[in-house]
């Protein structure tokens, strides 16, 4: 992506990490309706190793241009956790969630993503956050909160206070895995870190391959191969490159706030794959949302004439 953004004009270059966060969202968002698809047929685990498998095999390429010479002493004190709360935690924790409760509410449970990257981003990060950045981050959870409210009745939703608890868990481990992510890209290619989440993944959900083992020959339908190619190279590969890099480009709360554009997303693809509600009031929530993340872009201003980030709980 580097190479290619030198033959990008100026002003278009400048919003390239933008658009990969755009795309990574909204490839996540698709992610609720699929995988509860698959999970039909599926045990959690095969289908989240077949995933980081198909991810992988789709890196293989770019492997000759990925180095771990950034590679420092100590590294894997910070590498280790930031693989295992994503995809490893994270995935599986979703994947459960996503029997017990409807796709549109796990998509849901997902804006308090962006509120817990925010507060660590200050936090840990020392960026400063304004005013606007609040705003927006409020006024599009507030239009997820309108979504849920006014979700009518589901009768797929095994045991949603369950799932809605691991999803919310999900979005814990995705958080603390970002301001590490964000961490690390100073000095590793943020598809080196992606390489390394989709090797920790295949390990991490090996056992599903007992599942795959035992499975029926008549399971393999054109539906659910096409579905597992879609959720490997597009999910799994794409959504977190496209994102990596994207935060590397830009502050960590600012790249969150695109988060709550996956519940969008997710509830106008439970409407279309699976029959989920979507009524007047959703749509005006869907515009509330996209007015908040666009309200959130205000750029953090520098502390004094240091050239650095005014420093979070330091600063006061």
């Amino acid at each position: 992506m580097t190479r290619v953004s030198h033959f990008i004009p100026a002003p278009l270059k400048k919003n390239l990490p933008v658009a990969a966060l755009i795309a990574a969202v909204l490839l996540w968002g698709t992610s609720f309706s699929t995988m509860r698809t698959a999970l039909m047929v599926l045990d959690t685990w095969s289908l989240i190793w077949l995933r980081m498998v198909i991810g992988l095999i789709c890196i293989l390429p770019l492997l000759p241009k990925i180095s771990t010479r950034a590679y420092q002493r100590g590294d894997w004190k910070i590498l280790v956790p930031t693989v295992m709360l994503q995809p490893c935690l994270y995935f599986f924790l979703e994947s459960r969630a996503l029997m017990l409760t409807t796709s549109s509410q796990v998509g849901i449970i997902s804006s308090f993503n962006p509120l817990m990257v925010t507060f660590g981003a200050w936090l840990f990060l020392s960026e400063r956050i304004t005013w606007q950045n609040w705003a927006g981050l409020f006024l599009s959870m507030s239009g997820v909160v309108v979504l849920t409210l006014f979700e009518g009745s589901q009768n797929n939703a095994v045991n949603p206070v369950l799932g809605n608890f691991l999803e919310l868990c999900a979005m814990t481990a995705a958080a603390a895995n970002m301001i590490l992510i964000k961490q690390l890209s100073s000095r590793y290619n943020p598809w080196t870190l992606t390489a390394m989440q989709l090797m920790a993944g295949t390990l991490f959900f090996l056992p599903g391959i007992k599942f795959i083992v035992q499975a029926p020959g008549d399971i393999w339908t054109f539906k659910l191969i096409m579905t597992l190619l879609f959720l490997g190279s597009c999910v799994s590969l794409a959504a977190f490159g496209f994102y990596n890099w994207g935060m590397s480009k830009v502050n960590a709360s600012r790249a969150a706030s695109f988060i709550n554009l996956i519940p969008v997303t997710a509830i106008i693809m439970g409407w279309l794959l699976l029959g989920e509600s979507l009524n007047p009031i959703q749509c005006a929530a869907v515009v509330v949302v996209i007015a908040g993340v666009i309200l959130g872009q205000n750029k953090a201003k520098k502390h004094g004439h240091t050239g650095k980030m005014a420093v979070g709980p330091r600063a006061l």
